[in-house]
C-alpha cells in the first residue's frame, strides 16, 4: 500500500511538473502555438507531417506531459499497435487516439485534475484535433478553436469515464449542446468539468462524514445523496395513513430513512436495494385522505415489507425533485439486479457498481448546468437507459461479458500504461479517491473505448439507437391520437368497435328473424358448414394418420365429445354429493373484510380515482385498437409483415400437426414459460415482444368537433 502511495506521489510530481511548464509557456492562442511549431520542427515539439497543425499541438502537448519525445511516442505507437491499425487509412487518427489515451491515463491519476485549466484545456483540445487529425483534414483554426461535434465528443469524452460512458454518451451530448445548436463549445465543456468536481467533492465528503457509519462499514458503502436535511425542504414516508418528515439517504447498496425528532434523527430504516427482494420502484400520487392529486412521490415495495413505502418530495412547481430521485434509486437497484443476473463478484462486482456511482455523479453536475425542465436523468444513467431502450438487454448483455471475461486494461497496469485501451470506471474512482487502494490490487480495469476500433460495446449501443428512431415515430404517433376527457374517449373506442357492433347487430336480426328470407339462408348455410366440418375434420384426421381406419377417425372425434360429456357428468355428481353432504347443516357463511369506514370527502375522492383509472383503461384500449387497425391495414411494413408471417406458419402448423401435438404443446409452452431452464429466454422473449408491439405506430384518428345548437 505505502508502495502504490509513493508511486502515486511520483506521477502527481512528474505530471504537475510538466503540465506547470506547459501553462506557462502556454499564455497564447492556440494559432500561435502552431506557429511555433512550425517555426521549431526538433526535438520535443517536432512536427509530425502525417499530423494536422492542432494534432500536432496536443501530441506535442501528451509528449511533454509522458516526458517522451514525439518520435518516440510514435515509434511506441509502431511497435504497440497491431498492423491493421497501423495499416489504417486512419492512421493519423489512431495514433492521436494512442496519445490522447496514455497521457489521460496518467494525468488522472493526479489528485483533482478535473479542476486543473491545463487539463479541461488540453482533453478539450484533444476533441478538436480528433475531428481534423491528418494533414489532409485540415479545418480553418477558426471553427477548430470554437466547438466540436458528436463523434469526437463519443471517442474521447468515454476515455475518461468520469466525463461520459458509451451507452449514455449521445444523450449527454444533446444535453450540453441543447442551446449551441449541437456543437459542443469550450466554455459549457469547462463549465461541466467544474461542475463534476464539485459532485465529487460533495460525494467524498459525504462519504467520509459520519451519516450511517456503523451500517456503512460493512459493505462500504458510498453515499450518492442526502435530502431532507432541510426543514423548508422534508423528505415525507407514507406507510398506511402515518405520515412522517425526515431524512433521505441513497448509497450504492441502499435507502436509509431517518424519521425528523424535535432536533435529531431517529434510528434510520434500511430499504434494501443490493438483496433479490423483489423491489420494484415507481412515481406515485398522494394527497390529502388518501387521494390521488399531487405527482411527486415515490413507492417502494418489496416481499419483506407489509405494505409499500411512499417517499414524497414536496416543492412547489412541477416534480423534478422526485424525477431525479426515482432515476438515481432505480439506477443503483438495476445495477444490483444486473450484477444478480449475470452473477457478478469481487472486484467485477465492484467495477459494475462504479459505473453506476460515475452516472449518479454526472447527473449531479448536470443539474448545476441545465433546468430541471430540460433533463430526463433516465437518459443520463447507463441501467436506466438500458431498462428503456429497445435491446437494451443485448448491451448489457455485452457489458456483461467484457467484465466477467476480466479483459485487463493495461493502460493501468505500468506508470504510463500503454495506451491502446481507454480508463475503466473503477480505475477513475480509485484516481478519484473514491474506491479504496486495496480493490485496484487485483487490476480489472474494463476498457469501453479501444484504439483504431469500435467495440462489441459500442456496437450494441448503435444498433439498438437506430431501433429507438423507429420506437420514437411510434410513440408520437401514438401521443397524437390521445384525446382529453372521458366521453371524448368512449366516443373513439365506439368508433373503433363500430364493426362488431354492426355484427352483432346482424346477428341479432338474423336470431329475430325480422327479415324471414335471409335468415333462412343463414341458418342453412351455417347447418351446411356445421354438418360437413365432421366429414371435412374426419378426412383430416385420416391424411395424417394414414395408418388410421375411417372407424378409428370417427372414435378420436367420438372421443372429444366424451370429453365434453363427461366434465358437464363431473359437474353434476359434485352438485348432488354436495347437497347430500350438507342435508340439514346451514352453509358456508362467506367472509369478507369490511374496508375502513370512509367519510363523505373520501367517498367522492374515491369515486374521482375510480374514473380517473376508468378514463386510462378506455385510453389504452382505444391505443390497443387503433394498433389492431393498423397492422389490419398493413400500415407499418415491418410490423406487418412479422404478423404475416406468424399467421402463416400458425395456419400451417394448424394443417398438417395432429390436434393433440398442437393442445400439448401450447399447454406446455404455457406453464413451463417461467421454469428454471425457459426463465431467461422467456424473459427476452417477452421483452421483444413489448419492443415489437412499442414500435407499432396507432392509426391515424381525427376529431371532428360537433356544432351545438343552442335552443332559445
Amino acid at each position: 500500500m505505502a508502495m502504490m502511495n509513493k508511486t502515486r506521489d511520483l506521477i502527481e510530481g512528474i505530471v504537475r511538473e510538466a503540465s506547470q511548464k506547459w501553462a506557462l509557456n502556454r499564455e497564447t492562442s492556440l494559432k500561435d502555438e502552431i506557429e511555433e511549431m512550425c517555426q521549431s520542427p526538433s526535438g520535443r515539439r517536432k512536427w509530425i507531417s502525417h499530423l494536422s497543425p492542432i494534432a500536432n499541438v496536443v501530441v506535442g502537448r501528451c509528449s511533454q506531459i509522458l516526458n517522451v519525445s514525439m518520435d518516440e511516442l510514435q515509434s511506441n505507437f509502431n511497435s504497440e499497435a497491431s498492423e491493421t491499425i497501423r495499416s489504417s487509412s486512419n492512421y493519423a487518427r489512431n495514433f492521436l487516439e494512442y496519445s490522447c489515451f496514455r497521457t489521460l491515463a496518467l494525468y488522472t491519476q493526479v489528485s483533482g485534475h478535473l479542476s486543473d485549466k491545463a487539463f479541461r484545456r488540453l482533453a478539450f483540445d484533444m476533441m478538436l484535433a480528433w475531428e481534423a487529425p491528418s494533414a489532409a483534414s485540415q479545418p480553418t483554426l477558426k471553427v477548430a478553436e470554437r466547438t466540436t461535434g458528436y463523434e469526437a465528443f463519443s471517442r474521447i469524452a468515454p476515455a475518461i469515464p468520469i466525463i461520459a460512458d458509451v451507452v449514455t454518451c449521445t444523450d449527454l451530448f444533446d444535453v450540453l449542446t441543447s442551446s449551441t445548436g449541437g456543437r459542443l463549445t469550450f466554455a459549457i465543456y469547462e463549465k461541466y468539468l467544474g461542475a463534476l468536481d464539485r459532485a465529487i467533492k460533495k460525494m467524498k465528503t459525504q462519504s467520509e462524514s459520519s451519516l450511517l457509519s456503523d451500517l456503512r462499514h460493512r459493505r462500504e458503502e458510498r453515499i450518492l445523496e442526502v435530502d431532507g436535511t432541510l426543514t423548508t425542504q422534508p423528505v415525507l414516508e407514507h406507510i398506511g395513513t402515518a405520515t412522517r418528515p425526515g431524512r433521505l439517504i441513497l448509497t450504492d447498496h441502499a435507502l436509509y430513512f431517518e424519521a425528523l425528532r424535535v432536533v435529531t434523527f431517529d434510528k434510520p430504516k434500511v430499504y434494501e436495494l443490493a438483496d433479490d427482494l423483489k423491489q420494484s420502484i415507481k412515481p406515485e400520487l398522494t394527497g390529502p385522505w388518501g387521494s390521488r392529486l399531487f405527482d411527486k412521490a415515490v413507492m417502494y415495495k418489496s416481499i419483506s415489507l407489509l405494505e409499500p413505502v411512499i417517499m414524497e418530495f414536496p416543492e412547489l412547481t412541477g416534480h423534478f425533485r422526485r424525477d431525479y430521485w426515482l432515476a438515481i434509486m432505480r439506477e443503483v437497484l438495476y445495477a444490483h439486479r444486473f450484477i444478480q443476473k449475470h452473477a457478478i463478484k469481487g472486484v467485477e462486482k465492484e467495477e459494475t457498481l462504479s459505473k453506476a456511482v460515475l452516472g449518479v455523479l454526472r447527473v449531479q453536475a448536470i443539474q448545476d448546468l441545465v433546468s430541471s425542465a430540460h433533463v430526463k436523468y433516465e437518459t443520463l444513467l447507463m441501467f436506466n437507459l438500458c431498462d428503456q431502450f429497445p435491446g437494451g438487454d443485448v448491451i448489457l448483455e455485452t457489458l456483461a461479458s467484457m467484465i466477467t471475461s476480466r479483459r485487463l486494461d493495461r493502460t493501468n497496469q505500468s506508470s504510463c500504461g500503454n495506451g491502446m485501451y481507454s480508463l475503466s470506471a473503477l480505475g477513475i474512482l480509485s484516481n478519484l479517491g473514491l474506491v479504496s487502494q486495496i480493490l485496484m490490487e487485483n487490476k480489472l480495469l474494463v476498457s469501453e473505448i479501444v484504439v483504431g476500433e469500435i467495440t462489441s460495446l459500442e456496437r450494441a449501443v448503435n444498433d439498438a439507437r437506430i431501433n429507438y428512431k423507429h420506437l420514437e415515430k411510434a410513440q408520437a404517433s401514438i401521443n397524437g391520437v390521445k384525446v382529453d376527457g372521458l366521453d371524448a374517449k368512449l366516443a373513439v373506442m365506439k368508433e373503433l368497435l363500430q364493426p362488431m357492433i354492426k355484427l352483432q347487430d346482424f346477428l341479432i336480426s338474423m336470431a329475430r328473424w325480422d327479415e324471414p328470407i335471409k335468415s333462412t339462408i343463414f341458418c342453412s348455410f351455417f347447418c351446411f358448414i356445421i354438418c360437413r366440418l365432421q366429414i371435412a375434420l374426419s378426412y383430416w384426421l385420416l391424411r395424417i394418420y394414414a395408418n388410421f381406419d375411417s372407424f378409428e377417425a370417427g372414435a378420436l372425434l367420438e372421443w372429444l365429445e366424451y370429453v365434453l360429456v363427461l366434465l358437464l357428468v363431473f359437474l353434476v355428481i359434485f352438485m348432488l354429493l354436495t347437497r347430500i353432504s350438507n342435508q340439514g347443516k346451514p352453509i358456508d357463511e362467506l367472509m369478507v373484510k369490511a374496508p375502513p369506514a370512509m367519510s363523505k370527502m373520501e367517498q367522492i375522492l374515491a369515486v374521482q380515482n375510480a374514473i380517473s383509472q376508468l378514463e386510462e383503461l378506455v385510453q389504452d384500449g382505444n391505443i390497443i385498437l387503433l394498433k389492431l387497425r393498423a397492422l389490419l391495414l398493413a400500415v407499418p411494413t415491418q410490423a406487418a409483415n412479422k404478423v404475416i408471417f406468424i399467421l402463416v406458419l400458425i395456419a400451417l402448423a394448424v394443417a398438417l400437426l395432429p390436434i393433440k401435438f398442437i393442445l400439448l404443446m401450447a399447454f406446455l409452452e404455457i406453464f413451463t414459460r417461467y421454469s428454471p431452464p425457459r426463465r431467461g429466454s422467456t424473459e427476452k422473449l417477452t421483452r421483444r415482444f413489448r419492443e415489437w408491439w412499442f414500435s407499432i405506430p396507432a392509426a391515424h384518428l381525427v376529431i371532428e368537433a360537433t356544432e351545438e345548437k343552442k335552443e332559445k
